[in-house]
């Protein structure tokens, strides 16, 4: 199914992430790459074999090029996906998000957005925006159906009508993981304020939309005089353990911000000492241990900080070696994405170090002063206290 995953909360881009395994970049949307998955040719196999009979109903006597036509339909198929979610992409984009890629899938199609939603506004105005595009594409192929005389344009049109009007009615039902999903999500959110509140009310409704999907195939003969077929059951199957296992995650997720709060790195910070480069590594552990320091930092002669010495490398160190070791050899320069404020807390904590994994941190006040150190192994220790509480 179309949808996006959640906004972005940082103000400035992230790096481009590595592509996923098993994709392929086919192109790019305003800055953004498109990618394709290995299932997609699964996906269009099954849909150019499924239309193929089709075909030959409208035009017979094409043989094997029955099976190219469906092929293309699935492209034009998957171009109005596209089209869906580069929506989500461009919207979140103007409304100060960052965004890293675009994925069609066997389901569908995903737009990777960074993060979560600022305001309940953002998560309504990029989650609503794919379906009502789907919703436009159906209505403008309804109207060229009248249009087009008869033939494979016309069917193609036909399918794409069809397609694209159920794929917007479908992904405005009011449960995740669906855009109708973070609609709701933003109402509620809207509403009570509570963002974490309204995940867990939207992830009811993907919960809920899961279930009807799975029971469909036991009451389609009742309602509709048709019993269902092995397609029909597979797909209500797929489909409804792709909206509850997404509903759920979404669910986990709220619950694990609610304790992000908590996690505030000024406390978790270390004591630091600050040392030249070029001094001894036992010169140095020792000072820190006079100092009680938890942590050490090397500096260049104005006070710039130039690394953090990682515990690890000195651990490691055998002791009749440290003598004869500058500080530097067993210490980490400083890259962007080391430094972080002393008063980052919460949310941007974690979005900080996922974005630039390291054993250690250097925190720095407003001023450019150190602080302290951060070291992970605090953070997570931090955070299982925090759950556990």
């Amino acid at each position: 199914m179309p949808g996006p995953t959640d906004p972005a909360a940082a103000e400035r881009r992230t790096p481009p992430s590595p592509r996923a395994p098993g994709t392929l970049r086919i192109g790019s949307i305003a800055g953004i790459d498109v990618l394709i998955t290995s299932s997609w040719f699964i996906v269009a196999l099954l849909i150019s074999l499924t239309f193929a009979p089709r075909i030959e109903e409208v035009e017979p006597g094409l043989g094997f090029w029955k099976y190219v036509a469906g092929f293309v339909f699935a492209v034009v198929l998957y171009l109005s996906v596209l089209l869906h979610e580069a929506s989500h992409a461009v919207t979140a984009q103007r409304l100060g998000y960052g965004v890293t890629s675009i994925t069609l899938h066997f389901l569908g199609g995903m737009t990777e957005i960074d993060g979560a939603s600022r305001r309940p506004r953002h998560e309504f105005w990029i989650a609503v925006v794919g379906p009502l595009t789907s919703l436009a594409v159906g209505g403008a192929a309804v109207g060229l159906w009248f249009l087009v005389p008869d033939g494979l344009v016309r069917l193609a049109i036909q399918g794409l009508a069809g397609a694209n009007l159920v794929i917007g009615v479908l992904n405005l039902v009011p449960g995740l993981p669906l855009d109708g999903g973070r609609v709701l999500k933003a109402l509620v959110w809207g509403a009570s304020g509570n963002q974490h509140r309204a995940t867990i009310v939207a992830g009811w409704g993907g919960r809920l939309a899961a279930l009807a999907l799975l029971a469909w195939p036991l009451v389609q003969e009742p309602l509709l005089g048709e019993p269902p077929t092995v397609l029909d059951i597979v797909l209500a199957f797929v489909i409804g353990l792709f909206l509850w296992t997404g509903a759920t995650a979404a669910m986990a997720h709220a619950r694990l911000r609610q304790r992000l709060p908590a996690l505030v790195a000024r406390p978790l910070a270390r004591r630091t000492l600050t040392v030249p480069e070029d001094l001894p590594l036992a010169e140095a552990v020792r000072r820190a241990q006079e100092e009680q320091a938890g942590s050490i930092v090397t500096v260049a002669l104005d006070g710039t900080p130039r690394g953090i010495v990682s515990e690890a490398a000195v651990t490691a160190m055998p002791d009749d070696r440290r003598p004869w070791v500058p500080v530097s050899a067993v210490t980490r320069a400083m890259e962007e994405g080391l430094t972080l404020p002393a008063d980052v807390a919460g949310e941007d904590l974690i979005l900080a170090i996922s974005r630039r994994p390291a054993e250690e941190y250097l925190l720095v006040e407003a001023d450019g002063r150190i602080y302290g150190v951060l070291s992970t192994a605090d953070v997570d220790r931090a955070f299982r206290e925090s759950a556990a509480g």
